[in-house]
């Protein structure tokens, strides 16, 4: 059975904030916590990109108004012996999902490894 690589993308709000760059802490720390109760070192926690409409550059998924952040994260883990592709992907959101109830999770990109 192979075994894959799946990237989640997952938004996440952050009240109370002054800037992108304390969004993005809190995001990641809010969401590390959360994985971490529920034993899942094993998930990486990381900032989605998007492109800059002005300039076509890449940037940080963060959008921030009066104080309250949207981050977009992405959230990546290996799943072993999955019958297929798509049999990752259930395993891999079924996983991620239980520690992050009522947050979507979209798939990204799935790689066999």
């Amino acid at each position: 059975m192979p075994n894959y690589h799946v990237t989640l993308q997952a938004p996440y709000i952050v009240k109370n904030v002054e800037d992108v760059e304390d969004a993005i802490g809190v995001a990641i720390s809010s969401v590390g916590k959360l994985l971490n109760k529920n034993n899942m070192e094993y998930v990486d926690i990381d900032v989605g990109l998007t492109i800059c409409p002005k300039c076509g550059e890449p940037i940080d998924c963060v959008l921030v108004v009066a104080r309250t952040a949207m981050v977009g994260l992405l959230l990546s883990m290996k799943v072993f012996n999955a019958e297929n592709l798509e049999h990752a992907i259930r395993i891999a959101k079924s996983t991620i999902g239980k520690a992050l109830k009522d947050i979507p999770l979209e798939v990204v990109d799935v790689v066999e490894i």
